[in-house]
């Protein structure tokens, strides 16, 4: 069964740091776009970073930019996303993401993990 399972999330003060995990079973991210998305309530979904598992190039949101880092273990089969500087703008339900190919879009994503919390206080 493939999953991708999503952890990390948490209660964070404005200011501090996450490290998101996003663990894959089931299949291998080789030649895989591994994304995150974030939605927050009564918003639309947002894409917030992508990385080629065979290039390891990546790219962000501008609203992310500077402060999220995504990196992969090709090894572990894990993908990190490690949030810096958080703002309560940074409240959402992070999802793990995945798809054969390049790049990330939110239509194009052949997996989907179940998500984990993520909320800033200010």
């Amino acid at each position: 069964e493939v999953q991708l399972q999503a952890s990390g999330g948490g209660l964070v003060q404005a200011g501090g740091s996450l490290r998101l995990s996003c663990a894959a079973s089931g299949f291998t991210f080789d030649d895989y776009a591994v994304g995150w998305f974030r939605q927050a309530p009564g918003k639309e979904r947002e894409g917030v970073s992508c990385i080629s598992s065979s290039s390891g190039s990546a790219y962000y949101a501008d609203s992310v930019k500077g402060r999220f880092t995504t990196s992969i273990d090709n090894a572990k089969n894990t993908v990190f996303l490690q949030m810096n500087s958080l703002e309560p703008a940074d409240t959402a339900v992070y999802y793990c993401t995945a798809r054969f190919g390049w790049p990330c879009g939110s239509y194009d994503m052949d997996y989907w993990g179940k998500g984990t919390l993520v909320t800033v206080s200010s």
